[in-house]
Order: structure tokens, then sequence, then C-alpha cells
């Protein structure tokens, strides 16, 4: 299994192969992207079913990355022969095109292009389209095609199909991960305060308008100037351990990421999971995840936010009354659930290997 070190693709990994050891399933994970920092290696120390193999190759979203993603292709391919593996499991999608000489299996978790159309509301220059092109290569020559919504895997088709065989898999957490704990007046969001797709710069700069504080775990520094953002009733966290993650929000009474791209959302769940009252981005995926279970806002409109949360916090009975719908919507998106759906398709490519 492949996995890039710096986003939730890493969290999804490790929380999978965790959850596949009851089924005897066995994994070499090979990271690209980043050197893993001190608490990712820990965690990887304490799964026994995981055998690590590292390397910084760029992926292949990055700028200019196609001499890196040869190489991994080249590392990636001499690994198979060491490791002998029944079954490949990709969670970025050019490399599904090399000669593996074994089932390959993808997962769609995002790409450039339909983040570009989602943020920029354009398509995507024409620097992209090599990307498109390796990725649609890729996604074409896989035996098996995962998304983890069906809004993802309609954008996907619509890029990059046709697939041989598709399949929606909803991403799951382990809820012993979370608590509802004792909540707090304050509202949390996760992540870079700069992604543009994550879209919190919107409520950071709408913080002064409402009646509780705001606490962001993630840096407040700007990434060009390096400058630390001031900004009223906002408090950067900075970097926070999974532990500390899981505090905050156990108290923390609402939780806002109005994302304007967000195929799945692991902090989402981990927030309902947690209790918290969901304010998000309305986009396709995040409506088909949670239903009536969060309440949406318009990811350009500050004005909306800023009402949505304020109501809220206001109506406490309505605030509990998403809270609770929020933990219910959450059983159904478990690591337990995630990892018997994907042994489910393991099986089947096996099945067709042994037939064949």
């Amino acid at each position: 299994m492949t996995a890039d070190t710096v986003g939730g693709v890493w969290t999804y990994a490790l929380e999978l192969i965790r959850a596949l050891a009851p089924y005897g399933t066995k994994v070499a994970l090979a990271t690209m992207g980043e050197p893993l920092n001190e608490e990712q290696r820990r965690e990887t120390e304490v799964i026994d079913n995981l055998t690590l193999y590292e390397s910084n190759y760029k992926l292949e979203w990055m700028d200019n990355p196609w001499e890196d993603v040869e190489k991994a292709g080249e590392w990636l391919l001499q690994l198979r022969d060491e490791v002998q593996p029944d079954l490949i499991h990709l969670n970025s999608m050019v490399h599904a095109s090399l000669d593996w000489g074994k089932p390959v299996m993808v997962v769609v978790h995002s790409c450039v292009m339909s983040w570009w159309k989602a943020v920029k509301d354009e398509d995507a220059p024409k620097q992209w389209n090599k990307y498109k092109e390796l990725v649609a290569k890729g996604l074409q020559a896989a035996d098996f095609v995962v998304a983890p919504t069906q809004a993802m895997m309609h954008q996907a088709e619509e890029l990059y199909g046709p697939f041989k065989q598709q399949a929606v898999i909803y991403n799951g957490r382990g809820q012993h991960n979370f608590q509802f704990g004792r909540k707090e007046p304050f509202v949390f969001s996760l992540g870079r305060v700069w992604d543009e797709a994550k879209n919190i710069s919107m409520l950071a700069h709408i913080a002064s308008d409402l009646q509780w504080p705001v606490y962001i775990a993630g840096e407040g520094k700007h990434p060009a100037t390096g400058k630390n953002v001031e900004l009223e009733n906002v408090h950067f966290l900075g970097h926070l351990t999974n532990k500390e993650v899981s505090d905050w929000l156990s108290r923390a009474s609402i939780y806002v990421l109005p994302a304007k791209y967000e195929p799945f959302g692991l902090t989402i769940l981990e927030a309902a999971m947690s209790g918290c009252a969901l304010v998000v981005g309305k986009t396709e995926s995040q409506a088909e995840i949670w239903g009536n279970a969060a309440k949406y806002v318009d990811p350009n409109s500050a004005d909306d936010l800023r009402d949505c949360i304020n109501n809220l916090i206001e109506d406490e009975f309505c605030r509990n009354i998403m809270a609770c719908r929020s933990v219910k919507r959450s059983h159904g998106y478990t690591a337990d659930q995630m990892a018997q759906d994907y042994s489910h398709i393991y099986k089947q490519l096996l099945k067709a290997v042994v037939t064949v």
C-alpha cells in the first residue's frame, strides 16, 4: 500500500491497516512526500501487521514532480519484487499504470482537476495537462477504482474514466479514539488556515463577530511572509498531537469547516464522533455524508457562515439536536466497516486471479 505523509491519507491508511488485522491482512506501507515525523513513526511502530518502507519522493500533485514520480515507480517495483505481495493498493493514481503483474486497486481520495474547479471556479491551467493525462492512464489501467464518496466517484469518472470496475467505500475512524466530553462554549476548527480548499481563513476573519472564542488547531503563520497573523477572537493552537486534538474535540460545542472542496473530511468525522454540532461547506460530498446531521453554509459567503454559527451559539436546544445527529450519523463511518468493505474487494480481486 502506498501513502503520502502530508495529509489525511496518512490517517486513513493507518486506520485501515489496523482494522484489517483481524482479516489476517499484512501490509507493506510505502511512504512518499515528506519524511515521517516522530509521532507518525510512533504510530507505525505499534501496528503489528504493518511493515514500513520510507521514501521522500515528490507526490504527483506537487510542482514538477515527474522525475521523482518515475524514480518512485522504479522503487515501488523493486519493493514488489522484495515483498512479493498478493495485491497492490495505491493511494495515489499515476503509478497504477506500472507493469505490476498483480491485481491493482486505486483510491481516488482527491485530485487536482476537481480541486481547481471547486476552489478557483475554473478549469485547471494547461500546465496540469500532463497530470490529467497520466492520472487517466493510471485509473484506466487499474483493476479496481475506489472513491470515498459517490460525489468524488462521479467527478473522477467524468475527468478520467471509464474504469474497469469501481465502488464507493466511505472512510472510517475508530470510535475509541474520540469521546463525547463536557461541552464548553467555544468554536473549533482544524487545518492550515491558508488552505484555500478548507477555507478556514473565512472562519478566522468572521471570528470577531462571533459570541464565542474560535480555536484553530494549526499555524497562524503565513507561508509566504512567515509572519504570525493576529486576528481578534482567534486562538491559533499550532500543531497538536492526535491525543490533544481528541481532547479539544471532546470539549468543543461547535466544529466548523466551511470547505469549498472536501471529498470526505476525516476531521469532520472525528468532530461528529466527539459530539460536536457541525457547520460545513455546502458541497455535494458533504451533503452525501452528513444528510441532516450538519448545518451547511455557502463557502463563498462570510455572512452566511457568521449567521449560522451565531444561531447555533444562541440556540442551545438546536445545538444539542445537531450534536446528537452528528454522533448518530458518525456510527455509519467506522474503521471496522471500512475494513470489511475493502477486504471484500481484495477477495474479489484475488479470486479473479485464481480464476484466470
